[in-house]
């Protein structure tokens, strides 16, 4: 795969990343049910196999489990082996029941507290990329940001983002410190971005890392009515808009998508992949599997590049079906 360089740092990533938001498991609000280690960690090994050299994780996915997991993937592979690791911070759950809504959190000290559990957890001196998972609630940006832009200054973070901030954001974060990578939802679903924070990015030398672009997996053409229904009751995606309310659209954008898929010998997956990719902005797309074989479903979306033609019959489809809402031609 090729090489994409992350905004102004030196780090250059594949165009597609590995996902490690669902491997955190059950347990807390936005998991995704039970999940198997062994599974998780044969996953990451068979993208690094493969070709992808970064992975994205989060102290709050399983509560700290995932970057464990991540950590035990990676154990005995030589430098040169080794992914990038980007992780984010900022998200805790709730003291008094970890199903309620995450807290957001941005005061200093938890910031600070959040990067050394990150290092120890995911067994590393440096993390590669540290991100303010979403704005807080209880501080205001230049708080948390002055205190990332001071351990990346220390060494202990290669480079640091912020994750779903909106332009009015990134620009006082950015007054304070340069923000290296912004990591924001974006899908044929979901494409608010696109008219948002990718142009503010674009002018400012800040790469994107988009997540969620096969949306929670509803775009890989393997989700129906009765999978949904069949969704563990500890899987966030059974109470989420566009596995329930949006859902018709989205299959009838799904059906749209297979044709695509078919025409260019591949995967509905893979087309939805490499729509996001076909942005300019966009320096790679974070891309989830609990199993080995569920990366060879999207592997190959780092090599596609979607023509015109292409991308006409993707805007063409989203107007008809009235799936999901922002721009629809890159």
């Amino acid at each position: 795969m090729e090489l994409r360089r992350l905004g102004t740092t030196d780090i250059e990533i594949t165009p597609v990343g590995y996902g490690a938001w669902a491997i955190g498991g059950g347990g807390w609000s936005f998991g995704w049910g039970p999940q198997d280690d062994s599974e998780s960690i044969a996953a990451i090994r068979h993208a690094v196999e493969s070709g992808v050299n970064w992975i994205d994780t989060a102290a709050i996915y399983g509560l700290g489990h995932s970057e464990e997991v991540v950590a035990a993937a990676l154990n005995g592979m030589s430098e040169s082996e080794r992914p990038y690791v980007f992780t984010k911070c900022g998200l805790v759950p709730d003291p008094a029941d970890p199903m309620l809504p995450n807290r957001r959190v941005g005061d200093p000290a938890s910031v600070r507290d959040g990067i050394e559990a990150s290092l120890r957890r995911l067994c590393v001196e440096r993390i590669d990329l540290m991100q303010m998972h979403w704005p807080a609630d209880n501080a205001a940006v230049e708080d948390y940001w002055g205190v990332l832009v001071e351990a990346r200054d220390a060494g202990k973070l290669r480079a640091i983002g912020l994750s779903n901030h909106d332009p009015e954001q990134l620009a006082r974060a950015e007054a304070i410190g340069h923000v290296d990578s912004l990591q924001p939802p974006f899908s044929l679903i979901k494409r608010d971005a696109a008219g948002t924070v990718l142009p503010w990015c674009a002018t400012n030398g800040t790469g994107v890392i988009v997540y969620s672009p096969m949306q929670s997996g509803l775009l890989t053409g393997a989700f129906d009515r009765a999978r949904v229904d069949a969704l563990p009751a500890d899987d966030w995606r059974k109470r989420g808009p566009e596995f329930t309310t949006n859902l018709d659209a989205n299959l009838a954008l799904v059906d749209a998508l297979r044709a695509v898929a078919d025409r260019l010998g591949t995967t509905p997956g893979v087309v939805a992949i490499a729509w996001t990719l076909a942005f300019d902005a966009v320096t790679g797309a974070i891309v989830g599997a609990r199993r080995p074989d569920q990366v060879d479903g999207w592997i190959a979306a780092g090599g596609v590049r979607l023509d015109d033609a292409t991308l006409d019959e993707l805007d063409a489809a989203l107007r008809s079906t009235g799936a999901g809402t922002g721009p629809t031609l890159p």
